[in-house]
């Protein structure tokens, strides 16, 4: 199943979405929104998952052509937002362009912090920020959705509670994040409004490509009109879905509406660190990755972040070439002011 928020006031209204992402009908007689729906899933999606096979099969009422500009993110709002940092070549990359070690702990407690939920970006809104000298930044990434999950649960709980999965465009101002973290309370500037995928799908949309907690797809990623990155979301990914889930619910529990990132998706490519599309590589999901290999390499950084006027897509399609979650895409842009 294909869901979708049009937007409309603060949370949008909730629309089911074809399979080929064509056509969509609303559902707010379900439930007005997708948080509702959320909040009430056991009532809501069995007939959600009606309205979206008649929607298929051309059986529904009041269908129409679906336009990504007038969607907002599936979850304009949520409750809370944390991204895990699932991709440890991503850390070691980071860490050995400044000469210093992956801690051990790293392979078996996963890195997240907790992002800005009160106002997402949708998947066609510009990115505006003030100043381009601040290292304007795109992270590619996979996320989930999920159900109320207790305090204190297992592996196997959070897994159960994976509603939806969709795709991230983190937005990261790499300019700041330094002076940020050496004051030792973590990202909060430097981590802007992220962005979703148009669509949010449930497990089953990915068939065999779903698998003990991971996306087995590449994610594709276009950067100013050039190929920039193709890294399979299921490879290298040291810690699944459920794993993170259980880790941020460690020691709270995560409401209806919680959406867990997988961090930027990164692989070895069987190299030390990877290499580039042009290079016969999977190329990369963020600048950072790519700077940081030019100063392992080379001593220095080349490649510059983000500068207005750059444009950013990221999707994923299936093993037949069809878009799954709809494409993100942006552009940057300078902020006027309010």
């Amino acid at each position: 199943m294909k869901l979708a928020s049009l937007k409309q006031g603060r949370d949008g209204v909730l629309l089911v979405v074809s399979k080929d992402l064509h056509r969509a009908v609303r559902a707010d007689d379900i439930a007005p929104t997708l948080q509702a729906a959320l909040d009430d899933w056991p009532t809501c999606e069995p007939a959600l998952q009606q309205r979206y096979r008649a929607l298929n099969d051309g059986q529904a009422e009041d269908a129409f052509e679906l336009e990504m500009a007038q969607l907002a993110s599936p979850l304009p709002r949520a409750y809370q937002w944390a991204d895990g940092s699932a991709y440890v070549n991503h850390v070691e990359l980071v860490r050995q362009a400044r000469g210093a070690q992956v801690p051990e702990s790293f392979w078996h407690d996963p890195l997240m912090y907790q992002g800005g939920s009160d106002a997402f970006l949708g998947p066609r809104e510009p990115i505006r920020l003030a100043d381009s000298a601040w290292g304007i930044d795109f992270e590619s990434e996979v996320a989930v959705i999920t159900g109320d999950v207790p305090m204190g649960c297992s592996t196997e709980q959070a897994a159960g509670q994976i509603r939806l999965l969709m795709l991230v465009n983190d937005v990261s101002l790499r300019g700041l994040i330094p002076a940020e973290l050496a004051k030792g309370f973590g990202f909060f500037q430097s981590k802007p409004s992220s962005a979703f995928s148009p669509v949010a799908v449930t497990p089953d949309e990915l068939g065999e490509h779903w698998h003990d907690g991971r996306v087995s797809l590449p994610l594709l990623v276009e950067y100013n009109g050039q190929p920039f990155g193709k890294a399979n979301a299921g490879v290298d990914m040291i810690f699944n879905f459920p794993q993170l889930i259980a880790h941020a619910a460690k020691t709270r529990p995560l409401g209806a509406g919680a959406i867990i990132g997988s961090g930027t998706v990164s692989n070895k490519q069987n190299t030390a660190w990877g290499s580039a599309i042009a290079d016969g590589g999977v190329g990369y999901s963020c600048i950072a990755e790519v700077r940081m290999i030019e100063t392992i390499n080379g001593g220095n950084p080349k490649t510059p972040f983000m500068d207005f006027g750059d444009t950013i897509r990221i999707r994923m399609e299936d093993e037949t070439g069809h878009n799954i979650f709809g494409d993100i895409e942006q552009r940057v842009e300078p902020y006027q002011g309010p």
